[in-house]
C-alpha cells in the first residue's frame, strides 16, 4: 500500500516576509492558528495543506509528513530500514500522533497517524 505526502512545514525566519512570498507566488491562504505562532497553509481546495513557523535553529529544513496507519509500527519500520527516529511520537490533540526521522541519507520526514482520540 502507498502512503501519502499527507501535510508539510516550512520553518521561516520572518514571518510576514514568508507569507508574502508564498501568497503572492501561488495564491496559497495561509492564516495564524493562534497556537504558538503556528500558521496553516492551503494550497487549494481539497489540496495538500501544510503549516509554517518560526525557525527554531539555523539547519531546520521543509518536513513533509507521510500518512500511516500506525507511528509506532512505521517508527520501528523506519529503524529496521537503516532509519533514525529524532523526534520520538507525539501527540496533536484531537487530531493524531506524528514522530519525525532522518531517513539513510540524512534528510528529516516525519510519519503521521490520524487520530481523534489522541491527547
Amino acid at each position: 500500500m502507498a502512503h501519502p505526502i499527507c501535510h508539510f512545514e516550512i520553518p521561516v525566519d520572518e514571518l510576514e516576509r514568508a507569507k508574502n512570498f508564498y501568497q503572492s507566488i501561488f495564491g496559497w491562504q495561509i492564516v495564524d492558528t493562534g497556537s504558538q505562532g503556528y500558521h496553516l497553509i492551503q494550497t487549494g481546495e481539497g489540496e495538500l495543506a501544510g503549516g509554517m513557523m518560526k525557525r527554531v535553529v539555523p539547519e531546520q529544513r521543509p518536513v513533509l509528513y507521510i500518512l500511516v496507519e500506525s507511528v509506532d509500527e512505521y517508527a520501528k519500520k523506519v529503524q529496521q530500514a537503516g532509519g533514525t527516529i529524532v523526534v520520538p511520537k507525539m501527540a496533536v490533540p484531537t487530531m493524531g500522533y506524528f514522530a519525525q526521522a532522518l531517513d539513510t541519507e540524512g534528510n528529516v520526514f516525519a510519519i503521521w497517524e490520524e487520530n481523534s482520540q489522541a491527547q
